[in-house]
């Protein structure tokens, strides 16, 4: 256990946050020794990759640093292929060991920062795929009582961008291990707009995709080794059916994605871009140029400049739209 621990280099947004005590977490059986040895009531803060979080300034008691490492694979009948894997793996590195496997399903997902224990919380997607249609189970602890459950997909209670964890249901669960259901035979996924403009001319296969995400990737965000930032910083919001056509009838060409339920699912890169929004910077936090949706820090380094900016982006496009924004990261800890 470490005191006072510096966050800055544990975080994507390079903030000057300082933990109290910092536990590195590399077992389950680890993980229970160490909530046994907290207060009754404590409940301790718990930290992965760092790529989705928006620390405050301080996060008092006890942050558990998940590290656990390593994939196995549970059972391959030649064509599907079941696959777990630890919370502190890179999201990454695991993606991309799963193709040269030829373990398919998650090219699509590729070069999204974090580790796999935060996929399941957002329930992360991109490029027409969510990774919750590859799980199979999350394997977790409570982070009260050191309980250890096995929560099926149905569980986890998976919704575009949401999961059971990011709800009072979900909170007190710390995710240890996934399951991954992969397919040798899985067919290649490129109907999403920017990838089938990128494939046009070539042949449709799992390389092609996994390395036209990369690219677009990295021409389109900014790399958060280099510029700080959490990728999307606001969801796409998802409206009514109703909703859409009252909004359609003042912005006919506002973009809508098909979405649960009738639903219709706004690109919020394309309401803030319409304000104006791109390039603008505020207090050293900064709206890319590359991207409406990317915020980037360029001397920052408390949470309070980047919240004010997204605050103020946000009753923007609530004035102009009538549209709610929502961020995408979770803010942890408190200010001062």
């Amino acid at each position: 256990m470490t005191a006072g621990t510096d966050l800055t280099a544990l975080n994507t947004l390079q903030l000057h946050a300082t933990a109290e005590h910092l536990v590195t977490v590399t077992s389950s059986d680890q993980l229970q020794a160490e909530i046994a040895a907290l207060d009754e009531v404590a409940v301790p803060h718990v930290l992965g990759g760092g790529s989705n979080v928006i620390l405050c300034d301080h996060l008092p008691g006890t942050t558990l640093l998940m590290a656990i490492k390593g994939h196995e694979v549970l059972s391959d009948d030649g064509t599907k292929v079941l696959i777990r894997v630890g919370a502190g793996e890179s999201w990454h590195d695991f993606v991309v060991w799963c193709h040269h496997q030829g373990f398919h399903g998650l090219a699509n997902l590729a070069l999204i920062p974090g580790s796999v224990g935060g996929a399941p919380i957002q329930n992360i997607g991109a490029y027409g795929v969510e990774v919750a249609e590859h799980i199979e189970a999350v394997h977790v602890v409570h982070r009260q009582t050191g309980e250890r459950e096995c929560l099926s997909r149905e569980d986890c209670a998976f919704r575009y961008r949401d999961s059971v964890f990011k709800h009072e249901a979900g909170v007190p669960w710390i995710i240890t291990e996934v399951d991954f259901v992969l397919d040798r035979e899985a067919l290649v996924e490129a109907s999403y707009p920017t990838l089938r403009v990128r494939l046009s001319e070539a042949e449709l296969t799992h390389d092609a995709v996994l390395a036209a995400v990369i690219s677009i990737r990295r021409e389109r965000l900014p790399d958060p080794v280099i510029t700080p930032n959490v990728g999307s910083f606001f969801k796409n919001p998802v409206i009514s059916p109703q909703g859409i056509d009252i909004l359609r009838q003042r912005f006919p060409e506002v973009p809508v994605y098909p979405a649960p339920n009738d639903a219709g699912k706004i690109s919020a890169a394309w309401l803030i871009d319409q304000l104006g929004w791109r390039g603008e910077e505020r207090d050293g936090v900064k709206v890319s140029d590359g991207h409406a949706l990317v915020l980037e820090g360029c001397g920052a380094r408390s949470a309070a400049p980047w919240l004010a900016l997204a605050e103020e982006i946000a009753a923007s496009v609530k004035e102009a739209y009538n549209v709610s924004l929502d961020l995408e990261p979770r803010v942890i800890g408190v200010t001062g």
